[in-house]
């Protein structure tokens, strides 16, 4: 895993050691549960709010880009937001229907699965 790197008060953490920091989360919770994308931020930025704060919105923008390609929900209220570019407020992370199988998610990634 990829660690942050730190310049002054600001935290660098790239999208991908974001993304899989968000999956394997999402993963340890299990099926049916949520996290709370905070986790995901103090997990790569530490326990202070200086360095986890500042992760919050890329955090938002990556659950955002994982959501569209099926491997997480974004959950609000505990329903999935209709549109993960359009919606306000506090919100849950969950797995999403690709979650399952890494050979899905490669060969299907960003295609909506068949029902």
């Amino acid at each position: 895993m990829t660690k942050p790197q730190s310049d002054g008060l600001k935290t660098r953490v790239s999208e991908e050691a974001i993304s899989e920091t968000m999956l394997r989360l999402v993963a340890e919770r299990g099926a049916g549960k949520t996290i709370c994308p905070s986790e995901v931020a103090r997990a790569l930025g530490g326990s202070h709010p200086d360095g986890w704060g500042p992760l919050m919105q890329p955090v938002r923008r990556v659950a955002v880009r994982l959501m569209k390609a099926g491997r997480i929900a974004i959950l609000r209220k505990g329903r999935p937001v209709p549109d993960p570019d359009d919606f306000r407020g506090i919100y849950r992370l969950a797995a999403g229907p690709g979650a399952g199988s890494e050979d899905d998610a490669s060969a299907g990634a960003g295609k909506p699965s068949a029902v």
